[in-house]
């Protein structure tokens, strides 16, 4: 639990932050905000202009903590880490695999029939609980959608096939989703799809800064397995991007990201006005907006799931490293095929 429940994340425009005798200091203007002890941290995640040491760089790389860099919206710009220290066999087979093209289909087949069952949860659960019989329709019917496009996921004859129904899906899904918004803020939450870099809408907004925090789990989950984050199954390769990372928090968005989003909004803890439209149709939360967020996040991960197959409850922020360890396992060949964590 170490590498999940532990991350520490940076927003204050201008905090320093270095390394005191065997503790990460945080300063700002010169005054001292936080003080961790090293052995209390598995990450650290800085947002946007945050000052970091040299000497807490070597520290961090000494101790396997990941430092990472990203923009205000979360979006990935760097990665500072030690030595890699992964199961070399595992990365051979893992690329052995990825070229094997019935494992990447089954893989993908599996990823996606997670994603899409977890994300017809959310709109079923939306659709029980809403009082207004219209927004019942929208919801239920968009449910039923995706469980025909599960249906289909069998007969798909290859990677593109799978991503067209994927695609199909997310279109749908999309469309619903702001049903489960509040009434009564509903306008200040609407949304034309999925959109990113930039953003065009508040709920897009929300949704791409959360998944860039759930990005950041799965890929320091499937590290420290020993897997090689750039070799994904679902996902094409390509310079930069960490596929295998995108495949693992597909099943995870809709109820890590997309629920936090919904609660987050629906409580009045995000408003309108902690969005900002910038000049061109870009939008971004605001700094006290993205500390809320950031804050909610942690506590999700921190709360407790069963999990179906090992049939015992686990801290949510867990799931990312539990499944790298199944996908891991199917991998070496010691799994008939990988199975996606399925929310009950």
């Amino acid at each position: 639990m170490r590498q999940i429940l532990n991350t520490l994340y940076i927003l204050t425009p201008n905090a320093y932050a270095h390394l005191e005798n065997d503790t990460l200091r945080i300063d700002v203007e010169r005054q001292k905000k936080l003080q961790v002890p090293l052995h209390h941290l598995g990450s650290v995640v800085c947002f946007g202009n945050i000052l970091v040491s040299p000497a807490l760089m070597h520290r961090c790389a000494d101790s396997g903590i990941s430092l990472v860099m990203v923009d205000t919206n979360g979006r990935f710009k760097a990665r500072l880490e030690g030595a890699t220290s992964g199961n070399v066999l595992l990365r051979q087979a893992q690329h052995r695999k990825a070229n094997d093209e019935n494992f990447a289909l089954a893989a993908a087949r599996a990823i996606i029939a997670g994603k899409l069952r977890n994300a017809r949860q959310v709109l079923l659960r939306g659709a029980r609980e809403s009082s207004d019989e219209t927004d019942q329709k929208i919801l239920s019917n968009a449910a039923e959608s995706l469980a025909s496009s599960i249906r289909n996921l069998p007969y798909s004859k290859g990677l593109d096939q799978v991503r067209g129904i994927e695609g199909d899906a997310a279109k749908t899904y999309f469309s619903a989703l702001p049903y489960l918004v509040r009434k009564d803020i509903r306008e200040f939450f609407t949304m034309d799809g999925r959109t990113r870099r930039p953003p065009r809408d508040r709920f897009n907004a929300m949704l791409s800064f959360i998944y860039s925090l759930v990005m950041n789990d799965c890929r320091s989950a499937l590290e420290s397995v020993g897997l090689d984050p750039q070799i994904g199954f679902l996902h094409a390769v390509r310079p930069g991007r960490a596929a295998l990372a995108l495949d693992l928090m597909e099943e995870f968005r809709s109820f890590m990201a997309d629920r936090l989003a919904l609660t987050l909004i629906n409580r009045g803890q995000i408003t309108d006005q902690d969005l900002l439209v910038r000049e061109g149709g870009a939008v971004h939360l605001e700094d006290k907006a993205r500390k809320t967020v950031v804050v909610a996040y942690q506590e999700r991960k921190q709360e407790e799931i069963t999990h179906p197959l090992l049939e015992t409850k686990v801290p949510i922020g867990l799931l990312p490293q539990l499944q790298a360890r199944f996908m891991a396992r199917v991998i070496r060949g010691e799994m008939d095929g990988y199975l996606p964590f399925l929310v009950r």
